[in-house]
């Protein structure tokens, strides 16, 4: 397959009609903003239920081929959108493991360490992130390898008390600390 044909496919599959091919294949901004457009109607045109084999494998199937792109980064930063966005419309931890489960295999094809890492660690940061929506308290090991930026995105939205206050006493930034002490505080005097 080419560029071009992969571009093409996308967009068709995705039924967006109003991007130059030609130019996306020419200048990797114009892709990107295209695949972040791609990722959109695809996990927009998904049931709040649709977490079977043929929506994963559909998802796997964009996944392998915008990972085809020649600028890894454009790729990568394609694929962290898809992660983001899904996370936040599946029901829960076990689709969300199921459904990042089937892309692995796709992600572990990047040829650059660090964007394999940092997609598996935001994985990581959903998974964590919807087991504490669903009112599971994590271990403070586990909580402390969640990265700073679900770390902060915890402190500043989750009403988990417990939660709260690991962060409050062991978040990994000041600022992370600061937040959850300062939301803890706050839900404390709300409930008296």
């Amino acid at each position: 397959m080419t560029l071009r044909s992969d571009v093409a496919e996308l967009l068709a599959g995705a039924g967006i009609l109003d991007v130059d091919i030609d130019e996306a294949v020419a200048d990797e901004h114009v892709r990107s903003s295209a695949y972040r457009r791609i990722v959109s109607a695809t996990v927009s045109s998904r049931n709040r239920d649709g977490s079977g084999a043929q929506g994963r494998d559909r998802d796997r199937a964009t996944v392998a081929t915008i990972l085809r792109d020649p600028v890894e980064i454009v790729a990568k930063t394609a694929v962290v959108d898809f992660v983001d966005r899904m996370a936040t419309r599946v029901t829960g931890p076990d689709e969300f493991r199921r459904w990042s489960a089937g892309l692995m295999p796709e992600i572990d094809r990047l040829t650059t360490d660090g964007h394999r890492d940092f997609i598996r660690r935001r994985v990581r940061d959903w998974l964590l992130y919807l087991s504490v929506e669903e009112g599971m308290a994590p271990a403070s090991a586990e909580l402390a390898k969640a990265t700073n930026w679900m770390q902060r995105v915890l402190a500043e939205g989750t009403t988990s008390s417990a939660v709260l206050a690991q962060l409050a006493e062991s978040g990994n930034t000041r600022k992370i600390r600061n937040i959850a002490r300062n939301r803890a505080g706050s839900r404390t005097r709300r409930t008296r």
